[in-house]
């Protein structure tokens, strides 16, 4: 199974147990195909600073509940209405795949359907992704006369590489995620549903257990070399860091001892 527990249909849903290393982030409307309002944006941009916020949270899971749709959607992208108001912000989509691309911490998709439009650039912004067999992914933009925001250009075009990137966008046309975890590497795995839940919660736990500060520091590190924006003196900074840190010492002490390392973040 890919569905979420029984939710409320309403906004994203934040999830986070207490004393837990991990969170959850849940679209929730399943019934308009997890279409994302202005409203639902703001709350997107809320939930990441409160993860962002909470220090013992090293793994965000990006999901969807899928619940009583026909065929599975994980999001149908920005609701095109918004664009119809005279109080939409031109930049404010932009801002959600930015935002998550920055979280603090590691971040995995767990695409549990077909993405579309600018959903799939939330999928594209997380640091890893998983996919549910069968699923594509669309960018319409073009065909709808749109000329897509900068940092999202950007993002398809390191992580897909520049040919599927026009592919995708100067074509219009779907996608397989099949296709882009062979062509790309897009894709930690695509697995069928039966072994989909299981695999993310391998994954989360995985990451859950890498030591935090190397982690999230390389991690910043690698999306600003990708972004051409990279500081050579604060990477070394970020590396001395590391080699002083007491998770170093337990990561260089657990080897010694063959034992998993009890990383503390420090």
């Amino acid at each position: 199974m890919t569905d979420t527990p029984e939710l409320e249909e309403g906004p994203p849903l934040l999830q986070i147990d207490a004393g837990s290393t991990i969170a959850t982030l849940t679209l929730r409307r399943p019934a308009r195909r997890n279409s994302l309002t202005d409203d639902d944006l703001h709350h997107l941009l809320d939930c990441i600073a409160q993860v962002n916020a909470e220090p013992a949270v090293r793994v965000l899971v990006l999901r969807a509940d899928t619940g009583g749709q026909p065929r599975p959607v994980f999001s149908a992208g920005y609701h095109v209405g918004g664009f119809d108001r005279g109080d939409h912000g031109p930049q404010l989509f932009e801002r959600v795949p930015d935002a998550l691309e920055r979280a603090r911490p590691l971040t995995l998709c767990a695409l549990n359907g077909s993405v579309y439009g600018g959903a799939t650039d939330l999928v594209l912004a997380c640091d890893l992704r998983i996919a549910l067999a069968g699923s594509e992914l669309r960018m319409p933009a073009c065909s709808l006369g749109l000329h897509y925001y900068p940092t999202g250009l950007r993002r398809y075009v390191n992580r897909l590489g520049l040919n599927l990137a026009k592919r995708a966008f100067l074509t219009g046309r779907a996608l397989a995620v099949e296709d882009l975890a062979a062509q790309a590497a897009l894709f930690e795995q695509v697995l069928p549903a039966a072994q989909f839940d299981e695999a993310v919660l391998h994954t989360t736990r995985h990451l859950a257990h890498m030591a935090p500060l190397a982690a999230q520091a390389t991690k910043q590190s690698l999306n600003e070399i990708a972004a051409g924006s990279f500081d050579e003196v604060l990477l070394r900074e970020r590396e001395a860091m590391s080699m002083a840190s007491a998770d170093f010492a337990e990561g260089r002490a657990a080897m010694a001892a063959r034992r998993p390392p009890r990383f503390s973040g420090r």
